[in-house]
Parts: C-alpha cells; sequence; structure tokens
C-alpha cells in the first residue's frame, strides 16, 4: 500500500497529492509517469510524476477529476493508501538525457496548457538545479485554474502568463505568447509543449513555422503501462509507436494529431473501439479488455 502523506486543492477540480513510494521516488526522472489504483477493483489512472523525493521516499502526483475513477481518488484523504503506484514508466524528457553541455547552450522555452503545467515544472526544476536557463509560458482558461505559479517563478528564467480570457497576465493562448515575444525578436531553438493535444497541435504548427524545434508529451488512453495493450498507439512520423514505452515524449512536428484525437474519440464507443481493432491490424495489439482483441 502507498499512503497519501499530504493532499492539497491547486484548482477547481484539480489536487495534488504526496504519495510515499520509495522505490519509485529514488529512480524517478522528469519525464515520466506512474499508473495508479485505488484499489482491487479500481481503474489503472496514468498520472505524470509532478515532482520526487529520493531522500523522503515521496513521490508528487497532480490530478484533475474527469470521470468516475478521478473523483473516488480525490475522495481519499492523508493517512488513505492507493493499493498499486505503478512506476517509474515511460523515458526520461531528452534534455535530461542529453549530454548537460550541450544543452546549456541551447535556448529552451516550456509553453504548459492547463494541467500541463505539472509535467513541465519537474523538467525545469532539475534544469535550474543543474545550471540551465529555460523559459516558461503557462496557460490556462481562467485565472482560477491556473496553479504552481510561485513554484515556477522560483525556477523558472522567465514566466510568462496567460489566460484565454484575459482574467490574468496576458490575454491570449500559449501560441499568442510564443508569437507576441518572437514578434519583440526574442528566438528560442528548442519548445517542450506539454498540455491538451489541440494545444500542442497548435503549437507545434507555430514552432514549424517559425524553425523551432518542438518535443511534445503524449497523453493518449493508456491501459497498462508497459506496451502490451496498444491502447496508446501513436502515428510518429511513418511509424507507429506506443506513448508508454516509447514516449511519452515525442518530435512534435512528426506526432499525426489528428489521427491521435480521433483515435481518443472512437475509444469512447463499443463500436469505436472495434474499428480500432478491424483497421489496426497487427498493430493494434489487443489484451486492454476494451476493443477485444484480447480474446
Amino acid at each position: 500500500m502507498y499512503p497519501i502523506l499530504r493532499k492539497e486543492k491547486l484548482a477547481d477540480k484539480i489536487y495534488l497529492m504526496d504519495v510515499k513510494a520509495e522505490r519509485v521516488a529514488k529512480a524517478a526522472k522528469p519525464g515520466q509517469f506512474v499508473i495508479v489504483k485505488t484499489n482491487e477493483w479500481g481503474e489503472r489512472i496514468p498520472l505524470t510524476i509532478c515532482d520526487y523525493d529520493a531522500k523522503a521516499g515521496t513521490v508528487t502526483i497532480v490530478l484533475q477529476t474527469v470521470g468516475a475513477s478521478t473523483e473516488r481518488m480525490i475522495e481519499l484523504e492523508v493517512g488513505d493508501s492507493f493499493q498499486d503506484f505503478v512506476g517509474p514508466l515511460g523515458c526520461p524528457s531528452d534534455l535530461v538525457e542529453e549530454d548537460l553541455e550541450e544543452v546549456k547552450k541551447k535556448k529552451i522555452v516550456f509553453i504548459a496548457g492547463g494541467v500541463g503545467t505539472a509535467p513541465v515544472y519537474p523538467q525545469v526544476k532539475w534544469l535550474h538545479e543543474h545550471g540551465v536557463d529555460c523559459d516558461v509560458i503557462m496557460g490556462s482558461r481562467t485565472k482560477e485554474l491556473l496553479f504552481f505559479e510561485d513554484k515556477m517563478r522560483e525556477v523558472a528564467t522567465n514566466l510568462y502568463v496567460t489566460t484565454d480570457d484575459g482574467s490574468y497576465g496576458f490575454h491570449g493562448m500559449g501560441t499568442n505568447q510564443l508569437q507576441d515575444l518572437y514578434d519583440q525578436g526574442v528566438r528560442y531553438d528548442h519548445c517542450v509543449a506539454i498540455g491538451p493535444m489541440i494545444m500542442m497541435k497548435f503549437v507545434c504548427k507555430l514552432t514549424k513555422e517559425l524553425g523551432i524545434k518542438t518535443i511534445v508529451s503524449m497523453n493518449p488512453i493508456m491501459v497498462d503501462g508497459t506496451g502490451m495493450c496498444g491502447a496508446c498507439r501513436l502515428v510518429v512520423g511513418d511509424e507507429v509507436k506506443f506513448a508508454c514505452v516509447d514516449g511519452p515524449e515525442f518530435d512534435g512536428h512528426l506526432v499525426d494529431f489528428d489521427q491521435a484525437m480521433k483515435r481518443q474519440l472512437q475509444y469512447k464507443t463499443e463500436e469505436g473501439r472495434a474499428m480500432l481493432a478491424l483497421k489496426e491490424g497487427d498493430t493494434h495489439h489487443g489484451g486492454c479488455g476494451q476493443c477485444g482483441g484480447d480474446k
């Protein structure tokens, strides 16, 4: 069992939890994720590792309630425990794995949309601790949904806050802020975008025009987190990839976002899942327990 040591409401339907998970905390790196279950019958929920403390043996997760399973998760209080807390899964951030001196030569900007702020934070924090400067554009629909602003200011070289409705900071989306900075003469050669798929799609459209290499962290439907079920199948360039084992980070200019978003919608119906299994054939895998491919 994995006890909850701290719980905090960050914004409407967005919660932070510190979980005692010593082995995960010791092995975790920025960019990776965990899969969490509340109990034996609970759904497996993939969540980005927002922070970790190897010495204390704790892992910080941030979750947004979007369905019954996440609602059950936020009903848990300090002292309660998760039955399963599996990780770290996926590959660490490319920036963490690259030669540090080469990373220091880059002009880096992170663009975080909504809950995407949570996975951006550990990467920026790691870079700050290793002497790498980077800017952050942090956006949300409204001021009330923003979180981690103070924490991000501590680790970002420059923080630009945006809201879609103009209730706080720059009036517009992350792409608008990036374009505005470009128009002012600010130049970047590396971008990391994390947020809703539609947001990442339009960030990549802009950065391709501006000639900025862009990495995205993909968050498709995921079941087992080991590449067995095939639920998180993506098309990157001309290749089929699986976000849980090949990612979650990919070259954003090669990701087929339209296919990924369409696939997300199809997974919501039984007929849609059957059509995916039919169209994708052997590359669909099976074993997710959702489409009949494992029978």
